[in-house]
């Protein structure tokens, strides 16, 4: 880390199921797109990315089945990381299921 008075923090963001879901998540994805780049250009985000489902478990090798993001944060605190998330237009959006994210520390296996 690049601070001492940084944590890591994991960030699992499961997407909402309904319908409608993946076009929400096309329709704000530029925006989505925007702001992570930000936090990676300011050294907040370490990691991050989709999860989809495995192209066996649907049976189409060219589909997507999004079911959420995961992002590894460097912040001060809980409380950075939550106005992140919520910043975020994914949240904002209605892209993400808002009762389902879990943050929580990250402590990287040191191997």
């Amino acid at each position: 880390m690049s601070s001492d008075s940084k944590q890591l923090y994991f960030v699992w963001a499961p997407d909402y199921t309904d319908p409608e879901a993946l076009s929400r998540r096309l329709a704000v994805r530029p925006k989505h797109l925007e702001g992570v780049r930000a936090l990676e250009e300011q050294g907040t985000l370490r990691a991050g990315g989709a999860a989809v489902v495995p192209p066996e478990e649907i049976g189409n090798a060219t589909e997507r089945k999004f079911v959420g993001s995961h992002l590894i944060l460097e912040a001060g605190s809980l409380g950075d990381v939550r106005k992140i998330v919520e910043n975020d237009i994914y949240y904002q959006g209605n892209v993400w299921d808002r009762e389902k994210i879990v943050i929580a520390q990250y402590l990287p296996l040191k191997i």
